[in-house]
């Protein structure tokens, strides 16, 4: 760091940590209220919530900030500094195009649409839900329309630049167009190949039920495997699966079904992707925006680095086998080989979070193209259900007719308004290929170390190549860094066809 005094810089950075401890108050709040509030504390919850979004807002908002940004442009600034301060100035227009009242009343709307969502998904009560949906809805397309007016960008491409920096919706549509053309065919092609290795030698399902607090116990060892820190994070339940908390006290939850152990296995695995990729962000630059994780589709690399990567790898389960042995009993359906042709089957389902990765990103494309022309206004809410019903048919052959429950109501995204976030799942999946890809040129014998039981390869390679780069880099850079290339999703469609058709 300069020794040369940066007195603008140097202030900066102490609102910035300020807002990390609300914001560390904030997040903990949130995970309570998912994991562990009871019902009757929703309003207050919600009023809380909403108080605090209006300070950290007001905080991001201060008229004093644009001097001190552009005086400390004149500081004499390391890189490091400069990336931050980039950073800071990122946060400061995007908070600058919203008022205060806007985001409020998003906290509140939010707030009690995503409590109401939790019995009406239960209750296929697709009209009711509706009722609370409106109003996130508008002040979505109010929040779209007002960043679109600031930075110049399409309304949709507003809103996902607050999860993926610098991505358009252009680039977007390139690539899942690319996945449109040969995903039903690659579909068929692997439910063909494991339909007559099913006739050859049948796949076994494991019969439960399996009991909750050992499935408890499971996943916990299987963490600690992965290498997650519980002295820094803990394990909860909620209705919806998430990684939250700060990176000094990360909060994952799974959910817990006492006939499907490996919806939950699998579901805390992939968590304790984004957990540790949280607890190994630079923890000499904690409270600064430049040691946030960069992206949300980088985010979600980590976590299908450890899901689908490695916890799919049939080096991965090879080790896992003896642990489920050990926590769930004797059955032949443990056997390895079995286990992970139960992990690697391919059957188109409804469920987005259920879905194998070869399905998975019809899941996404369907999402994205109802809710970019829902933001957009071209369609309203009341078009939703017959939108959702034609692609699920057009890109995995189901009918969701009337099945609100494990259609439009199955993911907590939109009563969250999280528009935008949806394209960084498969993004996601496609850097997470493109790093191992890069893994297996920089240790020739990856797969073999992952056999026998060397994943500190695997975690050393995120730590250095991802994990501690946290925000220095613009994602292209990042990813040039550590594979040599940009974002190409060849390597996604090179990683389907070798595990699957291989």
């Amino acid at each position: 760091m300069s020794s040369i005094p940066t007195p603008a810089y140097d202030e900066l950075a102490g609102t910035w940590t300020r807002m990390h401890h609300f914001g560390h108050l904030q997040s903990i709040a949130g995970w309570d209220q998912a994991a562990n509030m009871p019902p009757k504390g929703n309003e207050a919850r919600a009023a809380a919530l909403a108080e605090m979004a209006a300070l950290l807002h007001r905080m991001r908002t201060d008229p004093k900030l644009p001097e001190q940004l552009s005086r400390a442009e004149q500081e004499p600034l390391d890189a490091l500094q400069r990336a931050n301060l980039r950073e800071m100035r990122r946060e400061w227009q995007a908070s600058n195009a919203l008022p205060e009242s806007l985001v409020q009343r998003q906290q509140l709307a939010t707030s009690r649409c995503e409590h109401a969502w939790r019995t009406q998904r239960p209750a296929n009560d697709w009209a009711g839900f509706v009722e609370n949906f409106r109003p996130v809805l508008a002040l979505a397309r109010e929040e779209a329309a007002l960043l679109s007016a600031q930075n110049g960008m399409g309304k949709y491409d507003a809103l996902m630049d607050r999860f993926e920096p610098g991505m358009t919706c252009a680039q977007v549509d390139r690539v899942f167009g690319e996945v449109r053309q040969w995903l039903p065919g690659l579909i068929r092609q692997v439910r063909d190949k494991q339909a007559a290795e099913h006739a050859a030698r049948p796949l076994l399902d494991p019969v439960g039920p399996f009991a909750l607090d050992a499935q408890r116990r499971l996943c916990d060892q299987v963490m600690r495997v992965l290498g997650f820190d519980f002295a820094g994070g803990r394990l909860d339940v909620s209705t919806h699966p998430f990684c939250g908390g700060v990176p000094e006290d990360v909060r994952m939850t799974t959910r817990f079904r006492e006939d499907d152990f490996l919806g939950s296995l699998m579901g805390t695995v992939h968590e304790t992707g984004h957990g540790r990729y949280e607890q190994n962000l630079p923890r000499e630059l904690l409270g600064q925006p430049v040691a946030l994780a960069r992206s949300m589709a980088l985010h979600e690399s980590q976590s299908l680095s450890f899901e689908m990567q490695l916890g799919s790898h049939p080096g991965f389960v090879h080790h896992l086998a003896p642990m489920i042995h050990d926590a769930l009993g004797e059955q032949p359906a443990f056997d390895t080989h079995n286990l992970h042709r139960l992990m690697t089957r391919v059957k188109p389902g409804l469920i987005r979070v259920d879905a194998d990765e070869v399905t998975y990103p019809a899941h996404i494309i369907l999402r994205y193209e109802i809710e970019r022309p829902l933001i957009e206004g071209e369609i309203d809410v009341e078009d939703v259900p017959a939108l959702w019903d034609a692609k699920m048919q057009e890109l995995l052959g189901l009918d969701t007719r009337g099945n609100f429950k494990d259609g439009p109501l199955q993911d907590v995204h939109w009563p969250e308004s999280l528009f935008g976030y949806f394209p960084c799942y498969s993004l996601g999946a496609m850097y997470a290929a493109q790093w191992f890809a890069a893994m297996r040129r920089a240790t020739l014998d990856l797969d073999a170390r992952i056999g026998s039981g060397q994943f500190h390869v695997v975690f050393d390679w995120l730590r250095d190549n991802i994990w501690q780069q946290a925000s220095r880099w613009s994602t292209d850079e990042l990813a040039r860094r550590a594979s040599g290339e940009p974002l190409n999703p060849a390597h996604f469609k090179a990683h389907l066809e070798a595990r699957y058709l291989g």
